[in-house]
């Protein structure tokens, strides 16, 4: 299952997607991100998995576009580093 974490405005969409179904719970992106976007907790959308999922913090999640912001290339597009240390693939920004 897909979680979205994050909001639409009038400047566009900002999302963190977590795929629970392939998340693993290493917490490999929440050691890399240097503004604490993300953390590890147990599955909330299916109560019954026992395994640990990543999540965006409450803190972040109606403020991505600003807490994301220092990790975001401003030139060529490339993957944002929780999204690079994530071997499953769980992981991916909507911008």
């Amino acid at each position: 299952m897909k979680a979205n974490y994050g909001y639409k405005d009038g400047s566009g969409e900002y999302y963190i997607t977590v795929d629970t179904d392939l998340c693993d719970g290493c917490s490999k992106c929440v050691e890399v991100c240097p503004e604490g976007v993300l953390e590890v907790v147990e599955n909330e959308l299916d109560p019954l998995a026992e395994e640990l999922v990543a999540k965006v913090t409450e803190e972040h999640r109606k403020k991505i576009k600003y807490s994301c912001a220092p990790c975001k290339p401003t030139g060529e597009p490339i993957a944002l580093p929780c999204v690079q240390t994530c071997e499953p693939g769980a992981l991916t920004h909507s911008w």
